[in-house]
């Protein structure tokens, strides 16, 4: 074997190793961030947000908080979509004074931490509960953060993925991360 055959050989290993062990540190980061987030425990607020998507499992969480006293207003985005059927057939029938609805322009994450903005601003809301799968606690809270002066607090719902739905979560939430980092959702405060 020649040296110049050794050197890529050498170099390709050295390539494997580095990837694998960006890799490895991804895996562990991503499972702290995202599967073992750090979550608030709840606290008095002004109001508890609900997110929407996966409303199924999103919403009971919601509902309690609010039924437990931890805040009197309960707040729901409206997408009409189908992962977010519960916390839309609320919205449709509005029968409690206590719950406001909201259509997020865009429908996406960036669009709901506007519209919590806009809220907690047009309402004088100080502190906030906001409810959505612990996989996207961290990316919505620096959306939201980005944008409204509020305390947020973020409580999150135990989706029901398997072991392999994880890793597309995974991939989703650090590239959302990374472009909330790179292009903020907000410029300033509303």
């Amino acid at each position: 074997m020649t040296d110049q055959a050794a050197a890529k050989r050498e170099a390709g290993r050295r390539l494997v190793l580095a990837s694998g062990a960006v890799l490895i540190l991804w895996l562990l980061s991503s499972y702290a961030l995202f599967f073992n987030p750090p979550l608030g425990e709840p606290e008095q607020a002004d109001a508890v947000v609900v997110l929407g998507g996966a409303s199924s499992e999103r919403l009971p969480v919601g509902l309690e908080l609010v039924s437990d006293g931890w805040a009197p207003v309960l707040v729901l985005s409206h997408t009409d979509t189908p992962g977010n059927v519960d916390a839309d057939q609320r919205c449709h029938r509005r029968q409690v004074e206590s719950l406001i609805c909201f259509r997020p322009d865009p429908m996406t994450t960036r669009g709901e931490a506007r519209a919590i903005a806009r809220l907690a601003a047009d309402k004088g809301w100080d502190t906030i509960l906001v409810v959505t799968s612990r996989y996207h606690a961290v990316r919505s809270y620096q959306y939201i953060d980005q944008c409204s002066s509020a305390r947020i607090i973020m409580a999150g719902s135990d989706p029901e993925l398997g072991e392999l739905g994880w890793i597309p979560r995974f991939v989703e939430e650090s590239a959302g991360l990374l472009a909330g980092a790179v292009r903020p959702v907000c410029a300033n405060q509303i």
